[in-house]
């Protein structure tokens, strides 16, 4: 069948490191043109992706330029180093990737439930900021089902392994029993909640939780039992604390040199461990190499997965086969598509008839009153309705089953150019 005009353009965990993938950091809105947007669009943003979706009748390479120059636009990153990161994905290629995405089969921890609701988030900014249409619709809601399926239907994300969980992996590795450690963890939005639930699962209770909305710290902290702390206070925590946990959304480093220092000279004879998972980085780099200190990174996890994700591969045929299906019914969805131009100036042309016929039965009737007049119309369109409902059927069902041929006789057959 004829391929979709998607495109997908992005980044992710193999294709850009932590410090490229932190500056290109944006929103929708600020990939939107100031004028009319050209086509559909969608963005998804996470730790470890960002990627652009389009729906656009110009060409993959016309689309790509375009995509590239809004993107190094929104962020200050040079077209060209952008470039050398960025992988394109056309046609159903592009379709097959999102549904990969949206099942966990593509993230840096296979299985990991985060990414369906980012995708979820990314089909509801995008109907906000009135940049979808039908393609990109039907994609991102085949995506969205698929990632369901494939958590109700097959164990691909049973025995959690999330990147907080890897994360907490790494840091027993080299601190230890966490419950003998004094965790603090950073940030309280969806990351930082995971964190804390993953914590949980170890026995892990005596957490503190600093956020810039003390009421979020606090809600953060009631799950554990654990105690929460304003922004504010941050400096005096790290210096209590032997392991941190970040996940923020600060445009910038939260956890400067100099303050992790500053911190560190009132423990002197302790160790600090620091695991972060924010893009952009919540720690400056250059704290990872004071006395002391071990600091971790997103990209860091990759070697480090729990011990499910050798029974998550087993499920991956299952999961495979969803996206096949799901696949397959987008198919017929997007043949569908391409008849409702046809379908609409059959019925335009219906109604012009209809409307033509009534007006000339009024004039022959004469004075009628209001309720005859309804009951002319009513009449009319349940008619007109009646009439084209098997041709409609008729013409989607020649669409799903390719069969073009026939669609272009009803075009000629009822004269609609």
């Amino acid at each position: 069948m004829k391929i979709p005009p998607i495109v997908c353009l992005g980044v992710n965990h193999r294709t850009a490191p932590v410090e490229v993938r932190e500056r290109l950091a944006c929103s929708l809105d600020q990939l939107l043109p100031s004028g009319a947007a050209s086509g559909e669009m969608a963005l998804l943003s996470t730790c470890n992706r960002l990627e652009l979706y389009a729906c656009s009748p110009a060409s993959p390479v016309a689309v790509q330029d375009e995509l590239t120059a809004r993107l190094s636009a929104a962020t200050g990153v040079d077209e060209e180093e952008l470039s050398s990161h960025l992988y394109l994905r056309t046609g159903w290629d592009a379709v097959t990737h999102l549904l990969r995405v949206a099942t966990g089969l593509d993230s840096l921890v296979l299985g990991e439930p985060q990414i369906l609701g980012q995708v979820t988030a990314a089909f509801m900014q995008a109907t906000e900021a009135g940049v979808l249409g039908h393609c990109l619709t039907q994609l991102l809601r085949a995506a969205i089902r698929a990632g369901k399926r494939a958590r109700s239907e097959t164990a691909i994300s049973t025995n959690p392994a999330s990147i907080s969980s890897v994360a907490l992996s790494l840091a027993e590795q080299h601190a230890g029993d966490l419950r003998q450690q004094r965790v603090l963890v950073i940030g309280a939005g969806e990351m930082g909640r995971l964190t804390l639930k993953a914590l949980g699962h170890r026995g892990v209770c005596a957490v503190e939780v600093v956020n810039r909305t003390f009421a979020k710290a606090e809600s953060a902290a009631a799950t554990l039992g654990g105690v929460a702390f304003p922004l504010e206070r941050l400096a005096e925590r790290l210096a209590q604390a032997d392991v941190i946990i970040t996940a923020t959304g600060a445009p910038q480093p939260l956890l400067t040199e100099k303050l992790v220092a500053d911190a560190l000279a009132q423990r002197p004879e302790r160790r600090l461990l620091l695991v972060d998972l924010a893009v952009p980085r919540d720690v400056e780099p250059a704290v990872g190499h004071l006395p002391g200190v071990r600091l971790f990174d997103v990209d860091d996890l990759r070697g480090t997965l729990d011990d499910a994700l050798s029974a998550r591969e087993g499920e991956v045929p299952q999961v495979e086969a969803i996206i096949a299906e799901e696949v397959a019914g987008l198919q017929n969805a997007y043949r569908e598509m391409s008849v409702r131009p046809l379908i609409v100036d059959l019925r335009r042309k219906a109604e012009q008839i209809r409307q033509r016929e009534v007006e000339r039965t009024l004039r022959n009737l004469g004075d009628i009153d209001d309720a005859t007049l309804g009951h002319i119309q009513k009449l009319s369109q349940v008619l007109v309705n009646q009439l084209l409902h098997e041709p409609t059927l008729y013409l989607k069902e020649k669409a799903v089953n390719g069969d073009m041929s026939q669609v272009e006789s009803v075009r000629e057959m009822f004269g609609l150019g």
